[in-house]
């Protein structure tokens, strides 16, 4: 069996060793790929003597053809290449191309192995001077390989980032840029590699990239969908980190932590998007317990969303908000609703009502003479809702919903009866426990009486912490990487908050030799579990990821962890005398790197137990009481 990978710079085995050099003769070649890719493998002595031989005599030329018969028939087996008259046949099964796989994977639509197969275009560098018929048909079948190949690679990319594969999708994105530095498709797709991993600033200046090399070959326009995607990561969130931050990342100590081991649930909750952005209102509910990375799940397909033109607004709820009816509601109007693109155009009787629920409403519209709110709240924001997501589909996130009251859960559901047509999807996230009535009510309705459905986030299994370790320590392969999933896994429970920090840690020097594990207790929970109950990695990691932040987000963060559940900026000021520019930086810090969730409210752990070991370890009795007694 000859086998010619003919998608990149050309290579000839025979029965899988190096191909003799008789048979590498390039015209030899040259016959036998024309006779492959020729329909029903068959061609005429007359189109090899115009194709390879144009430049002889008529006797000369076919002396040359016979001999490359001959020489091919030899390697190929008698039987393989029949010449019947002048008509020359290569039959099947006498020589493999990588471009009979390619087209057949292509079928199937199978792209994850269409990558491995193409190394460049076809028969790249392989030319055969004074040949012009051969360089014509060459041209032809290069721009067909090219586009064929470049498709599939873009398809296989595409498909990775649409699983919330980032890593996966950067072999087939990296040759795809390399064979076509001018694809915008390829430009698009790379963007959002670096948007979904938080590399904003990267995405836009790979475009700034793109547009200087395009005028410097005279073309400059820009496709529709490429100035969608930069005006919406313009308009997008700009993080003020600190110097100090901003050094760590670029050496690549620390780095936000890809999402693995959610490709199913996340192509599930992006099919529900998109059935709202069609103009169907969706509920959307993802369950996991603490640290089983909810909260890095709906930030994934919130960046998607955005990303795909959607208005994201979101909250957080915390324990005290059981207390105060609708305050989950209300959070949306003050958590980025009243920003929303169209807001001017909702009537001054629900401005009012807004108004008076919320001093930000008042604010952003004043009202000379106000109309007395007559309405409810709950019809005010369906009105905001219709007016304004009929310029552009929204997302409504309520993370933490185990700590909705009641009255909010009341209006989701008149929400979503009154919205029924409206493109809006409502994404709720909250742990199993506690397992408020009103919840449980409205996870019955979905999929019965509202479309949407309910997605589970389990632990992360063996396969997605192998990858982490690929990802966050390269330095350990073979043996020692299984070695040390198993140990993450075990210490880690598979919850993704933990396994993330015990890498972040490791990169940062812990050695796990150190330290002990044998956790989780039975029946039990991350957030029934107490500090002193965790194993010694786990805390470990936590310290160690605390020093690894600057000094003024370390302040801010021991505030955050002594103040409360849910603790507001100017709070936190007041603790620390961080104010300005550089209390954002340090609080952009603490959400970049995952220790902090921010909503209109206030600031919150992504994890309570996070929150626990900083204030039981991080800090100093004395500082402990120095803080408390400012009374902010």
């Amino acid at each position: 069996m000859i086998h010619v990978r003919t998608l990149g710079t050309l290579e000839v085995t025979v029965d899988g060793a190096e191909a003799p050099s008789e048979l590498l003769w390039k015209k030899n070649l040259a016959l036998l790929l024309y006779l492959a890719r020729a329909p029903k493998r068959r061609c005429t002595r007359e189109q090899l003597i115009g194709l390879l031989w144009a430049e002889k005599d008529d006797a000369a030329a076919r002396q040359s053809v016979r001999e490359a018969i001959r020489t091919l028939r030899h390697y190929v087996g008698e039987n393989h290449l029949r010449t019947t008259g002048d008509v020359i046949e290569l039959t099947d099964g006498a020589v493999q191309l990588d471009t009979d796989q390619l087209e057949q994977l292509v079928k199937q639509r199978d792209w994850a192995d269409t990558t491995p197969l193409i190394h460049g275009d076809f028969l790249d560098g392989f030319k055969i001077p004074g040949a012009s018929g051969f360089e014509d048909w060459l041209t032809v079948e290069r721009s067909h390989w090219h586009g064929l190949s470049l498709d599939a690679l873009l398809r296989h990319a595409e498909e990775r980032l649409d699983a919330g594969d980032e890593l996966g999708a950067d072999a087939p994105l990296v040759q795809a840029r390399k064979m076509d530095p001018c694809s915008q498709r390829a430009l698009r797709a790379y963007m959002r590699r670096l948007a979904g991993t938080g590399d904003r600033s990267g995405a836009l200046q790979a475009f700034e990239q793109f547009v200087k090399a395009a005028r410097r070959s005279g073309d400059s326009t820009l496709e529709p969908e490429t100035k969608g995607i930069v005006e919406r990561l313009r308009s997008g969130r700009a993080w003020h980190l600190p110097k100090d931050a901003l050094a760590s990342d670029r050496s690549v100590v620390w780095r936000r932590a890809p999402l693995l081991g959610r490709d199913r649930e996340l192509a599930t909750a992006l099919a529900q998007w998109r059935n709202a952005k069609a103009g169907r209102l969706t509920l959307l509910l993802i369950e996991a317990e603490s640290g089983g990375g909810k909260t890095r799940f709906l930030e994934e397909l919130t960046a998607r969303a955005a990303l795909d033109g959607g208005v994201v607004v979101g909250t957080r709820a915390v324990a005290e908000d059981l207390e105060h009816p609708g305050s989950a509601i209300l959070g949306l109007a003050r958590g980025g609703l009243v920003d929303v693109p169209g807001v001017a155009g909702v009537s001054p009787s629900a401005l009012a009502v807004l108004a008076a629920h919320a001093s930000e409403w008042a604010e952003r519209f004043p009202q000379e003479h106000p109309p007395s709110p007559t309405g409810n709240l709950d019809a005010a924001i369906a009105e905001v809702l219709r007016v304004t997501s009929a310029e552009r589909p929204h997302v409504l996130i309520l993370d933490d919903a185990q700590w909705i009251d009641a009255t909010s859960y009341q209006m989701i559901e008149r929400l979503a009866r009154d919205l029924a047509h409206a493109p809006v999807l409502i994404l709720l996230a909250a742990t199993p426990e506690p397992a408020p009535p009103k919840l449980a009510e409205l996870r019955a309705r979905i999929g019965r009486d509202t479309p949407g459905v309910t997605i589970s986030l389990g632990k992360l299994g063996n396969e997605a912490l192998c990858r982490l370790v690929q990802w966050a320590l390269p330095a350990y392969t073979g043996d020692a990487a299984d070695r040390l999933t198993r140990r993450i896994a075990a210490d880690s429970a598979g919850l993704p908050l933990l396994a993330v920090e015990i890498c972040h840690a490791m990169a940062q020097g812990l050695d796990l030799e150190a330290t002990n594990g044998a956790w989780p207790h039975p029946l039990r929970t991350l957030d029934s579990t107490f500090p002193g109950d965790l194993p010694d990695t786990i805390v470990a990691s936590i310290r160690v990821g605390f020093r690894c932040l600057t000094k003024p987000a370390q302040q801010a963060l021991v505030a955050v962890a002594l103040l409360g559940d849910r603790v507001a900026g100017k709070r936190i000021s007041c603790a620390t005398d961080l104010k300005g520019d550089a209390l954002h930086a340090a609080l952009d810090e603490l959400e970049w790197r995952r220790w902090l969730v921010a909503e209109s409210r206030g600031y919150t752990f992504v994890a309570r137990i996070v929150r626990d070991v900083v204030a039981r370890d991080m800090i100093t009795q004395g500082e402990r009481q120095r803080l408390l007694a400012k009374k902010c």
